[in-house]
This record gives C-alpha cells, sequence and structure tokens, in this order.
C-alpha cells in the first residue's frame, strides 16, 4: 500500500500550484530587419534584460534568444502587458519610437507555434539549419539557471527541442549544403580530400568572405586572409579568423597557393590570367579558385590554364538552389510532426488549468486523513505497535487515493478536451477551493 502515500504526496508536490500563464513572443529578425541593424535590438547585458521583463515589465517569466538572425523575448504572464514589454525592451537599448514598428507579436498558441517552426528550422535563414536547436538550447539552460524560466515556458520549450529533433531525424529538411560559402568549402574538400596542409587564401573581407570564413574555422582550417585595406584584414583576423597578409605579397605568393576564394566588390578582375599562368609555370600540384565575388574577379579565361580549377558564383548557385529545392520538399513533413506534436502541447496546457483544483482537493483530504489518523492512533494509545501503526497509516493513504484518483483523473480528461469549464466550478465549490484562493 505504500505506493497510495506516493501518488497522493507527488500529486500535491509536483503538480503546478498555479493555473497556465498565457505566452507572448516578442521578435526581431532578419526577415523585418536588415541584418546590420539588428544590433540595434539586442540586449548587451541578458541578466539585467530578464530581470527588467521579470520586475519591471510585470512578466513571471522570461526567456531571451539572440542570434546573428534574430533577437527574441518570450514571456508569460497570466495576464500579460504587450505594451510594457515593448516599452521595457526600447528602454534597455535604446530604442526610437520609429524602432519598436520593426518589433513582431505574436500571443498564445501563435507563439508556442513559431517556437515550434523556429527550432525546427523552419523559420531560419538556411532553411533547416541546425545551429539554432543548439542556440535554443543554452538559451533554455541560461533562462533557467537564472530562475527566469518557469514551468510554462520551460514546458514549451522542452516540447520545441523534441519537435525540433525529430523533423530532423526524421526528413530530410537539413541534408545537402545550402549557403555559397558551405557548399564552396565542401567542393574544394572533395576537389582535395583534406583541406588541412593546403596553402588557402581568402581574398576580401564582406560579409561573403566572413561566411567562408567561418565554415574554415568550423573544420579547423588554417588560412591566410588579405585586402586592399591592411587594417580591415587584420580586423577581420582578429573577429573571425585568418591569418593577415599583405594585398600585394598575397597576390606575388599565388604560386604557393592551393585553393583561392575571392568575395570582393572591386569592380575589376584581381586575378588574370597572366597572374595565374604565371604561378602555374613550376608547380606539378593543381590550384582551385572560387570566384564569390559580384561582380567577377577572377578573369574567366583562367579556366583554360592547365591544372587550375575555376569555380564561378553560377555554378555555385545551382548547387545551392538544386539542395533547397530538396529542402523545401520535406516542410509539408516537418509541419505534419509540428502539427502531432502541438496536440499534445494543447492537451497539456488545457489540463494544466484544472491541476490547481486537483492539488486543492489532494491537499484538503489529505489534512483531513491526517487529522483522523492522529486521532485514531491516539485513542488506540498502546494497542498499537509501530508496525500496525504503520499498517493503519498506509490504509488511510489507500482509502484517499480509492475515492479521490477516479474523480480527479477524470477531472483531468474532460479538461484536455476542453469540456471542464462547468465541471470545475463544480469541483471548486464542493472542495470550497476559491475561499482558499482568497485566505
Amino acid at each position: 500500500m505504500g505506493k497510495e502515500k506516493h501518488k497522493i504526496t507527488a500529486a500535491i508536490k509536483t503538480a503546478p500550484a498555479v493555473a497556465p500563464l498565457h505566452v507572448v513572443n516578442a521578435r526581431v529578425t532578419y526577415r523585418n530587419a536588415p541584418i546590420h541593424l539588428l544590433e540595434k535590438f539586442t540586449f548587451k547585458d541578458i541578466h539585467d534584460a530578464h530581470k527588467a521583463f521579470l520586475e519591471k515589465a510585470g512578466f513571471d517569466e522570461c526567456l531571451i534568444l539572440q542570434t546573428c538572425n534574430r533577437v527574441e523575448v518570450f514571456a508569460a504572464a497570466e495576464d500579460p502587458d504587450e505594451r510594457k514589454l515593448l516599452e521595457e525592451w526600447a528602454s534597455s537599448v535604446g530604442l526610437l519610437e520609429k524602432d519598436i514598428a520593426n518589433i513582431e507579436l505574436s500571443r498564445g498558441r501563435d507563439a508556442v507555434i513559431h517556437l515550434m517552426k523556429l527550432a525546427s528550422g523552419l523559420d531560419s535563414l538556411v532553411v533547416g539549419e541546425d545551429q539554432i536547436l543548439g542556440q535554443i538550447r543554452r538559451a533554455v539552460e541560461f533562462s533557467r539557471s537564472g530562475r527566469y524560466a518557469g514551468e510554462n515556458l520551460s514546458l514549451i520549450f522542452d516540447r520545441a527541442l523534441k519537435v525540433g529533433g525529430r523533423v530532423r531525424t526524421a526528413t530530410g529538411i537539413n541534408k545537402g549544403n545550402v549557403s555559397i560559402a558551405s557548399v564552396s568549402v565542401s567542393l574544394a574538400e572533395e576537389y582535395f580530400d583534406e583541406l588541412k596542409g593546403k596553402t588557402i587564401m581568402l581574398i576580401g573581407t564582406g560579409e561573403a568572405a566572413s561566411l567562408v570564413a567561418k565554415v574554415l574555422k568550423k573544420r579547423d582550417v588554417d588560412f591566410m586572409v588579405t585586402s586592399r585595406a591592411p587594417e580591415r584584414a587584420q580586423s577581420f583576423a582578429g573577429t573571425v579568423a585568418g591569418t593577415p597578409i599583405p594585398f600585394d605579397s598575397a597576390l606575388e605568393m599565388l604560386h604557393k597557393v592551393d585553393l583561392v576564394f575571392t568575395a570582393t566588390v572591386a569592380p575589376y578582375r584581381l586575378i588574370t590570367i597572366e597572374r595565374i599562368e604565371n604561378a602555374m609555370k613550376d608547380r606539378r600540384e593543381g590550384m582551385m579558385i572560387f570566384d564569390l565575388s559580384n561582380p567577377r574577379t577572377v578573369d574567366e579565361k583562367v579556366a583554360t590554364v592547365h591544372g587550375v580549377k575555376l569555380i564561378n558564383m553560377d555554378q555555385i548557385a545551382e548547387l545551392v538552389g538544386k539542395n533547397m529545392r530538396s529542402r523545401m520538399k520535406e516542410i509539408n513533413s516537418a509541419e505534419k510532426l509540428i502539427d502531432d506534436e502541438m496536440k499534445s502541447v494543447d492537451a497539456m496546457m488545457k489540463r494544466m488549468k484544472a491541476e490547481p483544483v486537483v492539488v486543492s482537493v489532494f491537499k484538503n483530504v489529505d489534512a483531513i486523513r491526517e487529522r483522523e489518523l492522529k486521532k485514531t492512533l491516539s485513542m488506540l494509545d498502546k494497542k498499537l505497535g509501530p508496525e500496525e501503526a504503520k499498517v493503519v497509516e498506509q490504509l488511510s493513504y489507500a482509502i484517499v487515493e480509492g475515492v479521490l484518483s477516479t474523480p480527479m483523473n477524470n477531472l483531468r480528461k474532460e479538461t484536455e478536451e476542453g469540456q471542464s469549464e462547468e465541471l470545475m466550478k463544480i469541483v471548486a465549490k464542493l472542495f470550497k477551493y476559491e475561499e482558499k484562493q482568497q485566505q
């Protein structure tokens, strides 16, 4: 009979003591603001930002997600004031009134669906990318450790992480490279078999060059970076990756380079056929060149030089498009998995509405059980030994469990099916739940 005691104790201790809160999501992403403007919305002190939303904006729970492509605030309260959320965001980072118009809002179920799609990679700049799942997981860990996220946000984020992982294992949405940089580096790996140990040069320090650098860094591959502006190459190497070298020296050492990425906006040819012909004169190994510049900065005739493999943007874009089309076919499958998960989340959120009443009932009846048990044991006094007293106590737990389990489980079931409003009122009245809440 010890299991009955455990069930009653668990019902009282582990069930939520309050009704579910309403969730709000406020976000600025690459979809509604240029990436270079997202910095205006970024919280410099993430701890202070969480505290401000809880203490000043009046929310009970908060979780902030910041990446290079988005800044999102998930907050929960019994009666969320979205205006205060926006005002506190503006105050925290110094936004102007016109900037606030870029912040997109989702409420309730829409906010949860957005989170599910986000975790599944459907809302990413690169559909199906895996990085966002780790970023969400770290945000959850941070918010939990600071006790900013409570039961409500933990529930939906745990479910989002679960469905995000399932989408990636059950569909092909994250298969195949779909960025110019990743496709380029993958092609280079296929050409050379192994990039480590190769002499690699990156010409350019802009956004495209940064993406290539990050892919190379992720693969732990060393490379040189150069720019006509030496200070840019130095800054790039310090903030992104690479070893900076002077621009003139870079062009003179092409005969030692195995792999070249050009990613600039120079309006002229940086790599001419004459330079490459001279570089290949005494070489036995091949050279691979990627022209990722717009306009092109590598003379197309370079492709005719023996031992040189030239890949231009059009060729890469074709491969990217093919991979992207393949991923897009998986979106319907991913959305089906999200729909299935949302049905489960909806049921759990509805069930949470009944839990405060269930907890109150169990506490009320358990208090009566304990009071009557003490009376009984006192009346029997020394007639019972320790073992007999323990049997009587377990009997009291069994009676409570036997009487309450069926009606309370039925209440939960009715709540999940959305047909519990009148029943909840009756149960609350019978057990004086409302009175206890006011005391």
